[in-house]
């Protein structure tokens, strides 16, 4: 499961999404699925929650969806935007 780092701050509107890295002093431009990714982990959602409303908002295919989900996380994750939380 993953949750997004303590110093990035994002504002979200119909087109994506702006972040920024406090700590980093960077910026990154989110489209509009990686928008909603990053509103659902804010929320709580682990990633098959987050695959589950892709599926449904955006009308992609489960492994599509999956494949992407996992693709991005891994990607936030290497810029330190989120953070994973498993233990072990």
């Amino acid at each position: 499961m993953y949750r997004v780092s303590e110093g990035v701050r994002s504002t979200h509107g119909q087109d994506g999404a702006i972040v920024l890295d406090i700590g980093q002093g960077q910026m990154f431009n989110l489209n509009l699925v990686g928008s909603r990714i990053l509103e659902l982990l804010k929320g709580g959602s682990a990633q098959p929650e987050i695959v589950d409303q892709i599926v449904l908002e955006f009308g992609v295919s489960r492994d599509r969806a999956e494949n992407d989900a996992k693709e991005f996380l891994q990607t936030l994750e290497k810029l330190h935007l989120v953070e994973s939380t498993n233990q072990g």
